[in-house]
């Protein structure tokens, strides 16, 4: 999988766990400042990734990224 297919598809899950459209997204969005953080959002957006993805992101390792291109980081270090 590309970088770009790969950044895609996570912002494809981080739009349906945060209900916003790919449009209102990109790699620069910060979890905390544009999205609200929500931890119970964030275990949901690790379990969607683990599911579309067949990879495991420990969930502490979600919880210290702070922008989309940070969990693309880490979800490409684990494939």
């Amino acid at each position: 999988m590309t970088r770009e297919a790969l950044e895609n598809k996570v912002l494809e899950c981080v739009a349906v766990t945060f209900r916003k459209t790919i449009d209102e997204l990109s790699v620069n969005t910060d979890f905390k400042a544009d999205l609200g953080g929500a931890s119970i959002l964030m275990v949901g957006l690790a379990s969607l990734i683990e599911n579309e993805l067949d990879v495991l992101i420990p969930l502490p390792t979600v919880a210290t990224c702070k922008s989309v291109k940070d969990l693309v980081d880490k979800v490409e270090a684990e494939l």
